[in-house]
């Protein structure tokens, strides 16, 4: 579909959703819109069902954190039209504190979608039918994906052999991955390489496994 094509859709779904979406840019050949989020059932309905759009497969639902803003959260919306063989992103902004209203009414594979970013972000989706978390173990707390989470989060897990079950503790690091000195290998190699210990072999010694050719034609 051609950029023009993809700007007269927007403008059909801008006027047909009024106040509900808000605008739309084209941006790398895709159609983006930015909804409403308390209508976001109603927007994904409308372009799951109208002839232009038929847009009848939610291929993705992830979230995205702008911790500076006021709301910090865009919910991402990717959807394909088999009809059409087209693709548009709807988004939608909300913060910490105000949920979503679960689509899964409209896409049923919204629900586990739903569920990984309540988990990865803590976006809370309202008359979700299942929202507990999917990827991390169920006394996890936080949200890893946020951008104040810490990279090495707050707690390990391992199996205690003593005790034969699964034990929870403080992170211990025995390195300290965020001192960088940004030098290159050459420059901070202050030992041999594997295998420059044959370069110190004396004159003439062949090293164990090599076949000496000296004297051959």
């Amino acid at each position: 579909m051609s950029v023009q094509a993809l700007k007269d859709l927007g403008e059909n779904v801008v006027k047909a959703l009024d106040p509900d979406v808000s605008g739309f840019e084209v941006k790398l050949g895709q159609l983006i819109v930015q909804a409403r989020a308390g209508a976001i059932a109603r927007v994904l309905t409308f372009l799951r069902d109208d002839g232009a759009c038929r847009f009848e497969m939610l291929v993705d639902l992830t979230a995205v954190d702008y911790p500076e803003r006021e709301q910090r959260f865009e919910v991402v919306y990717n959807l394909l039209s088999l009809t059409h063989n087209q693709r548009i992103r709807v988004k939608v902004a909300t913060d910490e504190d105000t949920p979503v209203p679960s689509v899964a009414s409209v896409f049923p594979t919204a629900t586990w979608f739903e569920r990984e970013v309540w988990d990865m972000y803590g976006v809370f989706f309202s008359d979700n039918p299942d929202l507990r978390r999917i990827l991390t173990d169920y006394g996890f707390q936080g949200h890893p994906l946020r951008k104040d989470f810490p990279l090495t989060g707050y707690v390990e897990v391992r199996y205690d052999e003593e005790q034969k079950r699964v034990v929870y503790e403080p992170v211990r690091l025995t390195q300290d991955f965020r001192t960088f000195d940004f030098m290159s290998p050459w420059e901070g190699m202050t030992r041999l390489l594997p295998g420059d210990e044959k370069a110190e072999a004396d004159e003439g010694e062949v090293p164990t496994g090599a076949v000496n050719t000296a004297g051959k034609a």
